[in-house]
C-alpha cells in the first residue's frame, strides 16, 4: 500500500510516497502505524502529545475524508486503497 505525502511531510519522510506492507483486516489506523514505523520522523509531524493523529493533519482514503465519509481510523483499507496525508495548508 502506498501513502502519498504532501508539503513538509515529504521532507520528514524523505520522499513524496512511502510503500508499507499491511496484512489481513487492515484499517487506516494500522496503515498509519505501518507508515510511522517505516518513517519514524513523521511521528512528530502527524501525532499530538497523546500520540494520536493531530487535529490539523488530514487523511484521505481514495480521495475522501474517512472521518467525514467513513469510520475514521477504523475505516477498512486494502492493498489497492490510495492513502494520502496532508499538513495544514494556507494560501494568500
Amino acid at each position: 500500500m502506498e501513502w502519498k505525502l504532501f508539503a513538509h511531510l515529504r521532507d520528514a519522510a524523505d520522499g513524496q510516497s512511502v510503500t508499507v506492507d499491511i496484512e489481513g483486516d487492515a484499517t487506516v489506523g494500522t496503515a498509519l502505524n505501518a507508515l510511522l514505523a517505516a518513517r519514524p520522523a513523521l511521528a512528530e509531524e502527524v501525532l499530538d502529545e497523546n500520540e494520536e493523529l493531530a487535529d490539523h493533519i488530514r487523511v484521505l482514503v481514495d480521495g475522501e475524508d474517512p472521518f467525514a465519509a467513513g469510520d475514521g481510523l477504523a475505516t477498512a483499507v486494502d492493498e489497492e486503497t490510495e492513502l494520502a496525508l496532508f499538513p495544514p495548508v494556507s494560501g494568500g
